[in-house]
């Protein structure tokens, strides 16, 4: 009687449920880095990571993160994930030292599909050098009203002060009601969408932003460069109920559909799906094998 008792209570025992909490999921491999610079979602530099509309856009080079688009390529100087930006430089681009022109500089302009990702920001002013009377800037705009304007407070005026244009030998040549156009013009990205030297029949560029609070004096203190914001769209819960199950965020190959990875298997979902999927399996597996032992030690004793 009492070893049918032990066995009965062995049967018991063997179909309580083990733990599966060491389960959970802690490591990322998606994020990364490149020099000192932490790439994490919605970037990443590796394919299948990161949020579907910024693949294929972050790359290193010796250590150097470079960010591609189809304007061209820019050193990325800073990712700010608690602002959504990203601060970018390319060597192109004018500063209040420097003017450079023959229409080399990138300027800036992306893919359609992926223009609602990125935008250069409210405070961001793009400043055109030596553009034609022709140029598409100066047509269609009675009056004065011109999209040359001051961004932030920054603009032409103060610009036309950098040491830049006496070493370049350039002035502040004409105006739409005298000579000719400006030398300068200074426009918010909204103003006209995209950045192309070519089409905008310009020399050359600045860029510079701002980052109030804080207020500098003069154009040789401005911060030169493009600061982009970036947005992923929408709601996005998918992820962060990725994240919280101890998963990823990727996407699969069609670059379009999210998934969350959880370690060797994706998910649609969360990784909660595929862990009680997965916990499911492994105890009807584990049921079967201690019952079948059981009722063979009850058959061995009898």
């Amino acid at each position: 009687m009492g070893t049918l008792l032990l066995i009965t209570l062995s049967v018991f025992s063997a179909l309580i449920p083990p733990s599966f909490a060491n389960n959970v999921l802690v490591n990322n491999p998606c994020r990364s880095y490149c020099g000192n610079i932490t790439v994490s979602y919605p970037f990443a530099l590796q394919s299948g990571c990161g949020h579907p509309g910024f693949r294929d856009l972050l790359f290193c080079m010796n250590d150097v993160l470079m960010f591609h688009i189809s304007s061209g390529s820019y050193r990325v100087v800073e990712i700010d994930y608690a602002y959504q930006s990203v601060t970018l430089h390319e060597p192109y681009l004018s500063t209040c030292d420097t003017l450079v022109l023959g229409g080399k500089g990138n300027g800036f302009a992306v893919e359609q599909w992926r223009s609602p990702y990125f935008n250069p920001t409210a405070d961001n002013v793009f400043m055109l050098i030596g553009c034609s009377a022709q140029s598409s800037l100066f047509q269609g705009f009675p009056g004065k009203h011109l999209p040359c304007r001051n961004v932030s407070g920054m603009g032409c005026e103060d610009y036309y002060g950098c040491p830049a244009w006496s070493l370049a030998g350039r002035g502040q040549m004409g105006t739409m009601f005298g000579s000719g156009p400006p030398e300068c013009c200074a426009v918010a990205f909204e103003a006209i969408k995209a950045i192309n030297l070519s089409k905008l029949d310009c020399e050359g560029y600045s860029s510079a932003y701002s980052l109030a609070p804080l207020r500098v004096d003069g154009p040789s203190e401005w911060s030169y460069g493009i600061r982009v914001k970036y947005s992923v769209q929408g709601n996005d819960e998918f992820c962060r109920a990725c994240e919280a199950t101890g998963g990823t965020c990727g996407y699969g190959s069609d670059g379009i559909r999210q998934l969350c990875m959880c370690g060797h298997m994706n998910s649609t979902s969360n990784c909660d799906s595929v862990t009680s999927a997965t916990n499911r399996r492994t105890w009807d597996r584990l049921v079967t094998q201690r019952v079948t032992a059981i009722f063979m030690c009850i058959l061995a004793w009898i």
